[in-house]
This record gives structure tokens, C-alpha cells and sequence, in this order.
């Protein structure tokens, strides 16, 4: 995972933006991350992931 200052991702935001379609960017202020930032397509692949789990998880307590 690449990483940016936010400073940095101010200034070059076109160049964030084409980073983070390839991988997700980590934004640092102060030396502390703050946010990701991601495709939309990694988005929806992650959301998908995780509505699933919950699926499962729901199943899972409704056999009990």
C-alpha cells in the first residue's frame, strides 16, 4: 500500500486518484494515517465480502 502526506495528496490529487485505481493509498497527516483511499471497484469487492460475512453470521445464530 502506497502512502501520501495530505499535503501531498492535496497537491497531486490527479496523481492520488490514478495511485489508488491501481492500489489502495494511505493518507497521513501529521504522521498519522487518516484515510484510505480506494477504487470504486475495490470498494464494492470489500462490501460484497463483508455483506456476506454478515450473511453467514445471521444464518449462523438463527441455526441456534
Amino acid at each position: 500500500m502506497k502512502t501520501m502526506s495530505a499535503r501531498d495528496a492535496k497537491n497531486a490529487f490527479g496523481m492520488l486518484i490514478d495511485t489508488a485505481r491501481a492500489e489502495p493509498v494511505m493518507v497521513e497527516k501529521h504522521g498519522r494515517p487518516v484515510v484510505v483511499v480506494l477504487s470504486v471497484e475495490e470498494f464494492e469487492r470489500l462490501n460484497r465480502t463483508g455483506n456476506q460475512e454478515q450473511k453467514d453470521d445471521v444464518r449462523a445464530t438463527r441455526r441456534k
